[in-house]
This record gives structure tokens, C-alpha cells and sequence, in this order.
């Protein structure tokens, strides 16, 4: 009776034991994993992008950067024709004021001859006023604005520009002894859809 006592003590002892080495393992195994784990996403964070993601990042840029070319292309074209139409404004207007002045009697001219300036230099230099017991000059313009469209870096200012003679017809404007008008010398077409040379 004492001796199976003893064997089924023992037999507890001995499932106690391993039922104890089993939990250890499972616990053990359990942390192994956790720890595989971390190191995996550690690894990952570490990797970086793979060429995939590259590939698509950069086609993604180059995407952008072939709608941004076009943009700024046109919005320097813009800035362009806004210099044109200041440029053909200020000329006109010199040409008109030499014209009014002219009508006036305060410029000296020639028999036969027109209202108008016989040069676009003549604006800047200027005339001398008739009228005046002095003599002082009339000037009509500061200095001659250059064709923004003109990119002949080698032309005289005056030079970059069409002049339309008094005389000339408007289709067909033909240089002569007087400038009643100047045009863009561009072959372009504005964003307006009109030619330069008709602004």
C-alpha cells in the first residue's frame, strides 16, 4: 500500500515537472516569436524602398514635370505679349504726339510733307519747338522699347521693328518718307489667335 502511494507521488511529481518544462517552452517559444517579429519589421524599416516603389516615384515626377513645361512656356509667352502690346502703346502714342505737335505749327517741316516723324529715332532726339523764342526740344519718347518678339540681339532698337509709312496701305504696310505706324516684324501667332505683325 506505502509502495503505491509512493508511485502515484511520484507520477504527480513527475507530470507536475512536465507540465512546468512544458509552460517554460511554450513561454519561451512564444517570446522567440515576438522577437523574430520585431527583428523582421526592424529589417523591413531598414530595407528601404524597393525598385517598384522607385519606378513608380519617378514616373509620378516625370508626369509632373511634362504638365509644368507647357505651363511656364505659355505663361512666358504671356509675359511676352504683355511687353508687346506696352511697347506698341508707348510708340503709337509718341508717333501721335509728334503728329498733334506737328499740327500745331511747333515742328518745322517740309512742303508736301506729312504730320508724322520722319524716323522713330527722331522721337528721342527730339525737334525743336517752333514755338518756343528759346528754342528748347520736344521730346516725345525716353528711348525706343525694343520688339520683345525680336531675339537679334544685334539690331538697333528701331530696327526691330516694321514701320508703315503714312502712305502704305494697311494689308500691305510698306516703309516711305514718314512712320505713321510700327509692327511686330514676329511671324507668331499670339494666344489670341491674331499674328503678331496684325497687334
Amino acid at each position: 500500500m506505502m509502495r503505491a502511494v509512493a508511485i502515484r507521488a511520484g507520477a504527480c511529481r513527475a507530470h507536475r515537472a512536465r507540465s512546468v518544462a512544458a509552460w517554460r517552452a511554450e513561454v519561451a517559444c512564444r517570446v522567440h516569436c515576438a522577437d523574430n517579429a520585431r527583428d523582421a519589421g526592424h529589417r523591413r524599416t531598414q530595407r528601404g524602398f524597393t525598385l517598384i516603389e522607385l519606378l513608380v516615384t519617378l514616373a509620378i515626377l516625370g508626369v509632373l514635370a511634362c504638365m509644368t513645361v507647357p505651363v511656364a512656356q505659355v505663361m512666358r509667352q504671356r509675359e511676352r505679349e504683355q511687353e508687346l502690346r506696352a511697347a506698341l502703346h508707348e510708340i503709337r502714342n509718341g508717333i501721335d504726339a509728334y503728329q498733334a505737335a506737328s499740327k500745331d505749327g511747333r515742328i518745322q517741316k517740309e512742303a508736301g510733307a506729312t504730320d508724322y516723324p520722319p524716323s522713330l529715332d527722331l522721337l528721342v532726339v527730339g525737334v525743336p519747338d517752333q514755338t518756343d523764342p528759346k528754342g528748347h526740344k520736344m521730346y516725345f519718347l525716353r528711348r525706343i522699347p525694343r520688339d520683345p518678339m525680336n531675339n537679334d540681339a544685334e539690331l538697333a532698337d528701331a530696327a526691330t521693328w516694321g514701320k508703315r509709312s503714312y502712305a502704305s496701305e494697311a494689308d500691305d504696310p510698306q516703309e516711305g518718307d514718314d512712320v505713321y505706324d510700327v509692327y511686330s516684324l514676329s511671324k507668331g501667332v499670339g494666344l489670341n489667335g491674331v499674328p503678331y505683325r496684325r497687334w
